[in-house]
């Protein structure tokens, strides 16, 4: 659960060149898209807004132990491809594929996030034709319905309301549906302008591990960096709200104009992530 910052990130036009992810070796950094979607956005919920106190970070990577090998769901289908001229490989995308893909930074947003409230900014969004990629680390969120692990009880900072709802109107289920959040459109960045919305396609890399999501929630303006109690557990992650999490090494890549038609459908997704991952490997 994260708590907005009360300092402003400052637009930064130096950011407009590409660059290279600031001290990172290999991992790259995923990204958000489209509009909201008329169906799946909460009416007039405020974005998360009227939390207080500073958000503890999360456990160290050395507490979260090792992290067990890639894999993605064994029978989604890679796709037909588009006439690229490359040939497709087949099975599961591995996480170096999609960690070299995002090397470099193109970025997208004007500034840059926190991952953390009184964190330094320096976390662009960063882009290419296809998807928007950040680099951060991975704090738990727990909102929307109540459930044994997720509820006021586990997390101080628990609301029982998710920014994209279900296709029958109801929030979606944190400990169940990997999601990840995307920060509230800003001066800073405008996911929307990105073709980022509720229920577009993520896939999520954390260590030898590929996980695929839907964006599902919105999070502060200035921090960027947070996912469902599910996506962090599908990722070996300690995924208890109030200290668990990753400290860095979570790479976030959202398919541009991606989206899954019932943004519950965690199969849908899994199916979905894999084939726009590889199309996203194998293009050009």
């Amino acid at each position: 659960m994260r708590v907005q910052s009360l300092t402003l990130v400052a637009a930064s036009a130096a950011l407009l060149a590409p660059t290279t992810f600031p001290g990172a070796p290999l991992p790259p950094r995923p990204g958000p898209q489209p509009e909201f979607r008329s169906g799946h956005q909460h009416e007039a919920r405020p974005v998360r807004a009227g939390r207080s106190g500073a958000r503890i970070g999360p456990v160290p990577p050395s507490q979260a132990g090792p992290v067990p090998p890639s894999g993605v769901r064994p029978g989604a289908e890679a796709g037909a491809g588009d006439g690229s001229k490359k040939p497709r490989r087949e099975g599961p995308v591995r996480a170096a594929d999609l960690l070299a893909k995002v090397r470099d930074c193109g970025p997208v947003s004007r500034g840059r996030y926190r991952a953390d409230a009184g964190a330094p900014a320096d976390i662009p969004v960063c882009g290419t034709r296809d998807a928007v990629y950040w680099k951060a680390d991975l704090d738990v969120d727990c909102d929307g319905r109540p459930g044994d692990r997720c509820n006021s009880g586990t997390d101080p900072h628990f609301t029982p309301a998710t920014a994209y709802t279900r296709s029958d109107g109801r929030p979606l289920d944190a400990e169940r549906l990997p999601y990840v959040v995307v920060p509230e459109p800003s001066d800073i960045w405008n996911h929307r302008e990105s073709d980022v919305h509720g229920g577009s396609v993520a896939a999520l890399v954390h260590g030898d591990r590929v996980r695929y999501a839907v964006v599902g929630d919105v999070g502060p303006r200035d921090l960027i960096g947070e996912a469902s109690y599910a996506a962090a557990e599908s990722l070996g992650i300690p995924a208890d709200p109030r200290g668990g999490g990753a400290a860095s090494g979570v790479t976030y890549i959202v398919f541009k104009d991606s989206e899954v038609e019932s943004i519950e459908d965690k199969a849908a997704a899994e199916k979905a992530g894999e084939r726009l991952a590889r199309e996203f490997v194998d293009g050009e």
